[in-house]
This record gives C-alpha cells, sequence and structure tokens, in this order.
C-alpha cells in the first residue's frame, strides 16, 4: 500500500484510539468501584443503547473482515457463517434474554448458582467462560494482524506481532479503567461507525452493478475460477462424509453457540429489567439482521471485483477481502478516493477490533473474579476485592490472548470464532438450559455437564486438522490428528447434554425442587430480581 493509504489510516486509528480513551477516563472519573458498577455500569443503560452495544459486542472482526473473505473464497459455503450468525439470536430472543436477566446478577454462573451448590457450579462454569473467551479474542487479535499487515504491504511480520500486543494492552486499559460503563460506550460508538462503513460499501457495491444482483453473482461466479459451482453448495462443505458433516457440525455451532457467550449474556445485566432486557435484543436483532445480510453483498462484491484469486494473494484465509474492496470502489490504488475508502474500512474494522476484545475481557474477567477467586478463596488469607481481581485477571487474559493470537495468525478469523462457539455450546448452553427448564437437575449433573461439552470440545480442537496435519494448520510440520473434522460441535455438543442428564440421574443428592419453583417464579415474572 502506498505511503497515503498508511498515514491516513494511521491518522484514523489515532483518532478512534483517543475518542475511546477519552471515554474510557471520562466514566472512570465518576465510577465508585462498587462490583455492581464495574461488571454492569450500574444497569442504568436503556434498551436502545443496550441494542447498539449487543450489536456491537456482536459483530466483531468475524463478521466485518471474516465472513465476507470466505463468501469471496467459497461463495455459497461461506454464507453459512452469516445464516447461523443471524439465526442464533432467534435462539438468544426466544429462550435465554429475559431469563438470564431475572436469574443472575452478573455472570452465567449466577443463573445456575441460584439453585445449586454455589461453589463446584461456579468453578465449573467460570472456568468454561474463560476458555471461550480466550478462544474468542484469538480470532480479533488475528483479525488486527491481518489488517495491520495489509496496511503495511504485508512485509512486516513484527507489525502484525506489534499490533496484537498493542490491541492487547489497550483492551487491558479500557477494561481496568473503565469497566462496564466505558465498554458500553465504546461499544456504541463502534455499532455506529460499522453500519455506516458496511452501508456505505453495500450501496456502492450494488451501484457498480447497476442494482442488478444476478449481474454481481454472474459476475463473482465467472471471475471465482468455479462457475456456477461458486453459487452452489458444497465448494468447502461438499465432497467427502467428513466436509459434510464439518458443515453440520459448524451449523450447529453457530446456531447454539451465541446463547452460551459470557460477554453476550453479561450484556443483559446492563439494563434495569427483564423487558428492558428483550427490548434491547429486539433492538440489536433489527442491527444485526442487517448488517448480516450486507457481509453477504460484500462478500460477492469482492469476488466480482477483486477476484478470489487477488484476496487469497494478500491474505490466504480471505481476511483482507473488505479493505481490498474498499480501495477498489474508491478508485483504485493511487487514487484519492480509494485511498480515502480504504483508510475509513480499515479504522472501522480496527475500532471493532478494539470494541469486541474490550467486552470480551471484561467478561471473562468477571467470571475470574465474581465465580472463581469468590469460590476458591480461603476465609484466613488477605481478601482483595473483587473489582481489583478483575482488573489483575484482565491483564493476565489479555497476555494469553496476545500469545494465542500470535500462534494463529494464518488462520481464518470467521473460522476461529466458529471454535468458540463450539465450546461454548458444548459446556455453557446444556448447563443454562438444563437449569431454567429442568426441575430435577442437580449440582452434579450442571458440574458434568459443563465439563463433559468443554473438555471434549478442547480435546477435539487440538486434535483435528486446525492443529496440526496439514498445511494451513497452527503446526504444520508435526502431525498428531486423530480427528477429522474442523469444528468439534457435533460430538462434543450432544456429550455436553448427555453427561448433563448422567450427571443428574446418578446423582445421589435429591434435586431441591422449592428451589427450582423459586427460580421458574423469579426467571419468568422477574420477581427478586436484581
Amino acid at each position: 500500500m502506498t505511503g497515503d493509504h498508511q498515514t491516513l489510516a494511521l491518522l484514523l486509528f489515532s483518532v478512534f484510539i483517543a475518542v475511546t480513551l477519552g471515554i474510557t477516563t471520562w466514566v472512570s472519573r465518576d465510577r465508585h468501584g462498587s462490583a455492581e458498577e464495574f461488571y454492569a455500569g450500574g444497569r442504568l443503560f436503556s434498551p436502545l443503547e443496550n441494542g447498539f452495544a449487543i450489536a456491537g459486542d456482536y459483530m466483531s472482526a468475524a463478521s466485518f473482515l471474516g465472513i465476507s473473505g470466505l463468501i469471496a473464497l467459497y461463495g455459497y459455503d461461506g454464507m453459512l457463517y452469516s445464516v447461523g450468525f443471524l439465526v442464533a439470536w432467534l435462539v438468544v430472543l426466544l429462550l435465554v434474554a429475559e431469563l438470564v436477566r431475572n436469574c443472575g446478577r452478573f455472570t452465567l454462573a449466577d443463573v445456575v448458582a441460584a439453585r445449586m451448590a454455589e461453589r463446584p457450579v461456579r468453578i465449573a462454569a467460570g472456568t468454561s467462560s474463560v476458555a471461550v473467551s480466550v478462544l474468542y479474542l484469538v480470532a480479533q487479535m488475528v483479525g488486527a494482524g491481518s489488517l495491520v499487515a495489509l496496511l503495511l504491504g504485508g512485509t512486516s511480520e513484527a507489525a502484525r506481532s506489534w499490533t496484537v500486543i498493542g490491541v492487547g494492552a489497550l483492551m487491558v486499559i479500557y477494561v481496568s479503567l473503565g469497566g462496564m460503563r466505558a465498554t458500553t460506550w465504546i461499544q456504541i460508538v463502534k455499532a455506529v461507525l460499522l453500519m455506516a462503513g458496511t452501508i456505505a460499501l453495500t450501496v456502492l457495491v450494488l451501484l457498480r452493478f447497476h442494482g442488478d444482483v444476478n449481474n454481481l453473482l454472474s459476475t463473482a461466479a465467472e471471475r471465482s475460477g468455479h462457475g456456477l459451482d461458486f453459487l452452489a453448495p458444497g465448494l468447502r462443505y461438499g465432497g467427502d462424509w467428513t466436509a459434510r458433516l464439518d458443515f453440520i457440525s459448524l451449523g450447529l455451532a453457530l446456531v447454539l453457540g451465541t446463547a452460551g457467550l459470557p460477554h453476550i449474556l453479561s450484556r443483559f445485566y446492563t439494563v434495569p429489567t427483564a423487558r428492558a432486557a428483550r427490548r434491547s435484543v429486539v433492538w440489536s436483532i433489527g442491527l444485526i439482521g442487517s448488517f448480516y445480510l450486507m457481509t453477504i453483498v460484500l462478500g460477492f462484491g469482492a469476488a466480482a471485483l477483486i477476484g478470489p484469486d487477488a484476496v487469497r494473494a494478500s491474505n490466504a484465509s480471505g481476511n483482507t477481502a473488505v479493505p481490498l474492496l474498499a480501495l477498489d470502489l474508491g478508485g483504485g490504488a493511487g487514487s484519492t478516493g480509494g485511498t480515502v475508502l480504504f483508510a475509513i474500512v480499515a479504522a472501522v474494522a480496527f475500532a471493532t477490533i478494539l470494541a469486541v476484545v474490550a467486552g470480551i475481557t471484561l467478561a471473562s474477567s468477571a467470571s475470574v473474579a465474581h465465580d472463581l477467586y469468590a469460590s476458591l478463596r480461603r476465609r484466613h488469607t488477605k481478601q482483595y476485592s473483587e473489582v481489583t481481581v478483575a482488573r489483575v485477571a484482565a491483564a493476565v487474559i489479555g497476555a494469553a490472548a496476545i500469545g494465542l493470537g500470535l500462534l494463529a495468525r494464518d488462520l481464518n478469523v470467521a473460522f476461529l470464532v466458529g471454535l468458540a462457539f463450539a465450546v461454548a455450546a458444548s459446556a455453557n448452553l446444556p448447563v443454562l438450559l438444563y437449569s431454567l427448564f429442568w426441575r430435577k437437575f442437580t449440582t452434579r449433573g450442571a458440574v458434568w455437564s459443563v465439563y463433559g461439552g468443554l473438555i471434549p470440545a478442547v480435546l477435539l480442537v487440538l486434535l483435528s486438522p486446525v492443529v496440526s496435519g496439514s498445511p494451513e494448520a497452527l503446526f504444520p510440520g508435526v502431525d498428531f490428528q486423530l480427528f477429522p473434522l474442523q469444528n468439534p460441535g457435533v460430538v462434543s455438543i450432544p456429550l455436553g447434554f448427555l453427561a448433563g442428564w448422567i450427571g443428574t440421574v446418578t446423582s445421589t443428592e435429591p434435586a431441591d425442587e422449592a428451589r427450582h419453583a423459586e427460580t421458574e417464579v423469579r426467571s419468568l415474572t422477574g420477581a427478586g430480581a436484581v
């Protein structure tokens, strides 16, 4: 890229970082340091504000960069991510949004612990939440590295590494200083910027083809080198039984995983009532739905105007398709319009990454402090406040995400998020649904459900082609691949539900039906909710 691209994009990066740090500083001045303020922003946000913040949390680098890249490379099969992420919101709205808001205070573990023995349940749910969050963070770090590598001409590995480190440092500052209130306002600003940028690009793509979507699709198919197969299922997930099972596995993970994502569940606690939580989700569905429909246009637009070969040459996983599309739509390399549009899109994508990592880091540090630390601390040792522990946890989690982000830098960000969704659907969703809807569910069932989904999901990822045994793997030089699928969801999600059922039916402890009845009334009516 030219020096103009670099200068303008870096200037816009700097402006966004300055604005968000200003928001964080402003918010941190009038906070009073309570757990409710740090974890839930004092529960002062309106449904509209929280709807924008949820959309900001959900529309990540995987959505903006990864999905469009996959559609540009694989056509129809790449659309599965758009459809999966979108349908998943209906599961959240129908099954968990209002009930979670009524039953919990700050984290997923609050909902489960309402009717179980607290300590083992909090340790299990807290461990699972941290695992999901770290996987999700890695995807955002990889997106940041890809973006800056493109901006600097793709030549400097050191620049990618320093970008990942810089993003990690910023997210720790946002969370440590501002807590949930600062993170929410950053999400709102980012959601507005992302929607504006996506709408502008979509309109420009449609104008280039004079509003003729059929022409757009046929041009994309022509340039893909696959002809009409590009517009039909099977290019990525077709052929043998392994690829088809991977397709089913990914679909399950995407549709069921959202309802188990810690940083999405924690958003429902930032509004004053359950009704406000439900209305927040309705607002966010409108924003998220329109956004994912536009990513389909951007993906096929990149295939038609840039071509899959050029996208792949820039980034093997397709993560840079949208910035390249912006460059072309603005007039091409060297043109003023191309430079400006490229810089704006790069800055919006960078803003997206920073905002999402702040939300995920806050949720995972809350799990460490509110669930793990609160459960494991001893009465006779020195006590630190939960908020202090959460700030320290944010730094530790940030360091872990930086290390893994450097390791996974050549993988597609949407694909990495698919893994996080698989772990969330395997470990968090079964225990959440059982706790809310099964009268006879016990503490042993809850613990077995979490570990019965979490351990197989993580093990299957480690033994899959993602980690070893293929040229695109994390460790391409070694081969300890035993599991043929890239996404473990089709195996690990049923195992999570099965383990919860076995743990409950073999438990010697009787289910506390009185506490279940109390939880049921509270979840459905909001009586006694915090």
